[in-house]
């Protein structure tokens, strides 16, 4: 039987897996994708990888997500990373909107999640204190048009910044600053970013959740953050406007493993349609990308993965029954790559 799991790598990751197979210490930075409920998918690759793979791991290992990937790895910081992930797939999971719920409704009910993934303080502490898994993440300030906030202009800015993005990605600087807010111990990871402006922020306890809530405020839909510390004021928004899948040279040493829910990447959000903008394969020549084969998708209930149109395609209960059965069958994944019954693949 065909594995459910294809690991795709780089030239210079390829050749390491030939010799040497995948191990812990050779990854330096782990990576997780914006895509809300896509990460169904990967939630038994992350209940390994936490609690097995890098158990007792030593040395650093940069973190680096956007919206959900952000969310995910917050719970990979916490002492029982295992738990604090599971505690996060439940509360996602079971999210439900009354009909016809407006934005604040959405906003205020989605922030209950928050409560799930740090139910103390102290879990936001051992984040920021966590020497191992260091956390980084993405978020958008808006500049310009993308700051009006009524409905009617929202979407007449997010059509403006479209069409700006076909022409060229570097014009998504013109509509939003990127802010990478990064573990304390993080402050010499990821330096050489020059395709989008972007301001660097400590992440401290003081703005953990807060930048959080931002990195997965979707335009539209969640009411952005007014406030972060250390940021100061704006419009803060969905990292993954402007680093959906991340396109990024996230490191010269070792490996860069990246957990997927698709065999390609898409840079930002407004390239998700554009299938001739993928990442520039030179920054990822040390990347190994882990993800579910098309035959895996395909039997699946609906033959897809989780997105968020299934709250609107869906009832509830019909929704968080699929959802479940998602995260249930997303061990194979896992198995997979614990046996090494996995199908490589050059990237």
């Amino acid at each position: 039987m065909a594995s459910p799991l294809i690991v795709k790598a780089g030239p210079t990751a390829l050749l390491h897996l030939q010799q040497h197979g995948l191990t812990s210490d050779a990854v330096e930075v782990l990576v997780g994708a914006s895509g809300g409920p896509k990460w169904f998918s990967l939630f038994g690759l992350d209940q390994y990888l936490c609690s097995e793979f890098f158990k007792g791991r030593q040395k650093p290992l940069q973190l680096l997500g956007s919206s959900a990937g952000a969310w995910r790895f917050a719970c990979y910081g916490q002492q029982d990373p295992a738990a604090a992930s599971r505690r996060f797939c439940d509360a996602y999971r079971n999210l439900c909107y009354p009909p016809k719920a407006d934005i604040r409704e959405v906003t205020a009910i989605s922030a209950t999640v928050m409560d799930a993934v740090f139910p103390t303080a102290e879990h936001v502490r051992q984040v920021v204190e966590n020497q191992v898994f260091q956390l980084n993440f993405v978020v958008a300030r808006a500049k310009g048009i993308s700051k009006l906030q009524p409905k009617v202009a929202q979407l007449g800015a997010l059509s403006l910044v479209a069409a700006a993005n076909l022409v060229h990605r570097r014009s998504l600087g013109l509509f939003y600053q990127r802010y990478l807010f990064q573990h304390p111990l993080s402050a010499n990871a990821f330096r050489r970013l020059d395709n989008l402006p972007t301001e660097r922020v400590a992440l401290g306890e003081d703005n953990l959740k807060t930048a959080l809530l931002a990195t997965g405020a979707i335009p539209l839909v969640i009411s952005p953050v007014a406030h972060i510390a250390k940021a100061g004021s704006g419009i803060f928004v969905d990292g993954g406007i402007l680093d959906y899948h991340f396109d990024w040279p996230f490191s010269e040493q070792g490996l860069v493993l990246y957990p997927h829910f698709y065999p390609h990447l898409s840079p930002g959000w407004f390239d998700k349609s554009l299938k001739w903008r993928r990442g520039n394969k030179r920054n990822f020549h040390n990347l190994v990308l882990l993800c579910p084969s098309d035959s895996w998708v395909k039997s699946l209930p609906y033959g897809k993965i989780p997105d968020r149109t299934d709250f609107n395609k869906l009832s509830d209960a019909d929704r968080i029954a699929y959802w479940q059965q998602v995260t249930e069958r997303s061990f194979e994944l896992a198995q997979a790559l614990k046996t090494g019954n996995y199908q490589l693949e050059a990237l």
